[in-house]
C-alpha cells in the first residue's frame, strides 16, 4: 500500500505499480491487530493462505464504515485527471461490482475494487491479493474490510457486507507473486448471502488469454475520486508471464475484474483476471494474472468456506 496520498509503491518483479488508494488520515506505520489472525496453522507448503477476522471485528467494520466515511476516503485521494481509456460504465447496473473499502497496515482509510462470483456457499468475492495485505510480509494484513456492492456516489443500495476471511497464495505472502485473493463476506442484516441478492459473475481457469476484456474499477482519480465505476476496454495480451490490455486507471481500482464477453446490457460477463499493477506512474497498460492452478486453489479454499 502507498504510504501517501500520491504516491504508488513499485511491485511485481520491478517492472510494475500497485494500484491501491491510501487515505490521508494516517501515514505512520501501526502494528496490526492481533485478532487479525493469519492462518499459519498449516504446514508452510500449503499454498493457500487464510486470514480470518473474529465477529467482533466485522461488527465494528460495519460501524466504522459509515456512508460518511466512505466519502471522505475519496477526498483525501488525487492522483491527477482521469485518463482517456478509461471511461465512466455506462449500462445496466452492475451489482456484482463494488468498492471494498478497509483499513491499511499504515492505519488509513482506503479501498479497492471486488467482484461477487458465483460459487458453492453463494458468498465468495474476488479482488487483488495487495487488498488483503503486503506482499513479502506475512505479519502486515489489513483490517475492517467491507464489501459494497453496487457502490455509486455515496449510494449503497444492496447494503454492505463485512469481510469473514481472506485467501491468498502462500506466493504473495512470502514473495510478491499471484496476485489474487479470494474473500468470503457475511450475510446482510436479513440474512442473504452475497450472491442471493447481487447475483454472481462466472469465473475462468486455465483460460487461453485472448480476446476482448472489460476492465472496471473505482479508480482515485478525477472527477470521479472512487465514486464511480470507470471501464477500460481492449484485447489481453501475454506480456511476462501475465496478460495486459490498454488501461490508464490507477490506485483504488486495484482488484477490479476483468470481465471476458460482457454484455453491458445484462451486467455479466466471465472474470479473467483482476486489475493487478501498471507499467508506470502516468499508466498506459494494466496486468492481471493469468488464472491457473493457484488461483483456482484460493477460490475453492473461499468457495467451500
Amino acid at each position: 500500500m502507498s504510504e501517501t496520498a500520491t504516491s504508488l509503491i513499485p511491485r511485481l518483479r520491478g517492472r510494475a505499480l500497485g494500484l491501491a488508494a491510501a487515505g490521508t488520515a494516517l501515514v505512520l506505520a501501526v502494528p496490526v491487530p492481533a485478532t487479525a489472525v493469519v492462518g499459519q496453522s498449516r504446514a508452510a507448503a500449503e499454498p493457500v493462505s487464510v486470514m480470518t477476522y473474529t465477529a467482533r471485528e466485522r461488527r465494528e467494520a460495519l460501524a466504522y464504515w459509515t456512508t460518511a466515511r466512505m466519502k471522505a476516503v475519496g477526498k483525501s485521494v488525487d492522483l491527477g485527471p482521469t485518463g482517456p481509456k478509461a471511461k465512466p460504465y455506462r449500462g445496466v447496473a452492475l451489482k456484482t461490482v463494488g468498492r471494498l473499502f478497509f483499513v491499511n497496515t499504515n492505519g488509513a482509510d482506503t479501498w479497492c475494487t471486488a467482484t461477487a462470483v458465483k460459487s458453492a456457499n453463494r458468498s465468495a468475492v474476488m479482488t487483488a491479493a495487495h487488498c488483503v495485505r503486503r506482499g513479502s510480509s506475512p505479519g502486515n494484513t489489513n483490517t475492517t474490510m467491507v464489501f459494497v456492492p453496487g457502490y455509486s456516489k455515496g449510494k449503497q443500495p444492496y447494503g454492505a457486507f463485512a469481510v469473514r476471511t481472506a485467501a491468498s497464495p502462500r506466493a504473495w505472502v512470502n514473495d510478491s507473486t499471484d496476485d489474487i485473493s479470494a474473500l468470503v463476506v457475511d450475510a446482510d442484516k436479513k440474512g442473504r448471502k452475497l450472491t442471493d441478492v447481487v447475483g454472481g459473475q462466472a469465473i475462468a481457469f486455465n483460460r487461453a488469454v485472448g480476446g476482448t476484456v472489460s476492465a472496471l474499477g473505482y479508480s482515485a482519480t478525477r472527477p470521479q475520486r472512487g465514486e464511480e465505476l470507470l471501464r477500460c476496454v481492449g484485447k489481453a495480451k501475454k506480456e511476462n508471464g501475465m496478460q495486459a490490455i490498454p488501461c490508464d486507471m490507477t490506485g483504488g481500482s486495484s482488484g477490479g475484474p476483468w470481465l471476458a464477453e460482457f454484455d453491458t446490457t445484462t451486467g455479466k460477463g466471465v472474470l479473467v483476471s483482476v486489475n493487478g499493477s501498471l507499467d508506470a506512474l502516468t499508466p498506459t497498460k494494466m496486468y492481471g494474472e493469468v488464472l491457473g492452478a493457484t488461483a483456482k486453489k484460493v477460490y475453492d479454499r473461499a468457495q467451500k468456506g
